[in-house]
């Protein structure tokens, strides 16, 4: 019987890669088409690839076979897009690129983008340069940093080889933790790496059924729960989020045997925060992701509007899904864990975990604690 194919390293879905005139000029750039391997064609600076046919968002699945190399001309580092209406953990986003060669049904990139091919920005001495100079300018304040907001942030480092780079620069910056958030299972190039705790590996999880059939070109569970261990030995922290939680028949033994599974493989204490989240999105994405994936169910559901224009489950749904999946961390949990909801209401939390945010001191001090004794 033929296994099926694995995408613990999606970037082998990649085919070909466009570069900007003038990242010709850097090194870094020749490093990476050395790397991939791939035909690849030079453009000029600020224009579109080639060869992608059809209007967005149609042309996603042959985009996604496209990598783009170009500069970032904005702002690399910036504050999490929260919304004031719910409870935020102060996180700051550090954009490496946009897109995904995973393909998940509920992906928010595909309202909020509007190109089909990935990015990735090879100007990293500027990426580098303005966290020093963000640091410089706030030297008493803590920073936790995430490159996963805009694309998944390890999914293309096979050919990128962007963590090293990272890794080696937060190493002495005790005022600051980053954290690498993925769903692959490509993790080779932090083997051997003084990360000095500045760096904490993330898994995105979800009940099993979600993961097989919502989540496409994605690690499975074991595989993703095995380069957490691996990374856990090299001794860095781990952290891991159950977002979106996804309401859908057998979802109670689905996270139970997610958790239970975690918590095998993976030592607790090496874990400082997991986050909740039930399913959220722009009433655009519903209609962009039935009509790509019209097999999935998981926009027929009864939704509201929410105080940020989010579709969201009704409250009482909200709680009964994240009493579940709260009651199993917690049994397993080291102490020292932060559990904590992402983008939630003071009343969610009360009647979940019987405590609001600001009792704790608010969620970015609850997470920086963790990390910081």
């Amino acid at each position: 019987m033929k296994q099926p194919r694995s995408w613990k390293d999606p970037s082998i879905y990649l085919t070909e890669i466009h570069v900007e005139e003038s990242c010709m000029e850097l090194e870094y750039t020749h490093q990476i088409l050395e790397r991939a391997n791939l035909p690849h064609r030079v453009i000029p600076d600020r224009s579109d690839p080639e060869g992608i046919e059809g209007e967005y968002p149609e042309n996603l699945i042959q985009g996604k076979h496209h990598l783009l190399l170009s500069k970032n001309r904005g702002h690399f580092f910036k504050p999490c897009p929260g919304t004031r209406e719910y409870r935020c953990c102060d996180y700051q986003v550090l954009n490496i690129g946009m897109g995904c060669p995973m393909d998940c049904v509920y992906c928010i990139l595909q309202a909020y983008l509007n190109k089909p091919w990935l990015t990735f920005f090879v100007n990293s001495s500027d990426l580098l340069g303005e966290m020093n100079a963000a640091f410089r300018a706030e030297p008493d304040r803590f920073f936790r940093i995430g490159t996963g907001e805009f694309t998944d942030s390890m999914a293309l480092d096979r050919i990128t080889c962007l963590s090293p780079q990272l890794v080696e620069f937060m190493a002495d910056k005790s005022q600051a933790v980053l954290e690498l958030k993925t769903k692959s299972a490509v993790i080779e190039n932090l083997r051997d790496l003084k990360h000095n705790g500045r760096i904490i590996l993330a898994w995105s999880l979800n009940s099993t059924s979600v993961m097989q059939k919502e989540e496409i070109r994605t690690a499975t569970l074991e595989e993703r729960l095995a380069a957490a261990a691996q990374c856990a030995q090299w001794g860095y922290k781990l952290a891991f989020h159950f977002d979106p939680i996804i309401d859908h028949p057998g979802w109670e033994n689905g996270y139970e045997e997610t958790i239970t599974r975690l918590y095998q493989l993976v030592p607790a204490e090496q874990i400082v925060w997991i986050s909740l989240g039930a399913l959220r999105y722009l009433p655009a994405l519903k209609t962009i992701g039935t009509e790509r994936f019209p097999h999935s169910r998981i926009f027929y559901q009864e939704f509201i509007e929410g105080l940020d224009n989010k579709k969201r489950y009704f409250r009482p749904r909200r709680v009964a899904l994240y009493t579940h999946i709260y009651s199993l961390l917690k049994k397993y949990a080291a102490p020292q864990t932060c559990i904590y909801f992402c983008m939630e209401s003071d009343e969610i939390w009360r009647e979940v975990m019987g405590f609001t945010p600001e009792e704790k001191g608010g969620i970015p001090l609850m997470l920086d604690r963790t990390v910081n004794g």
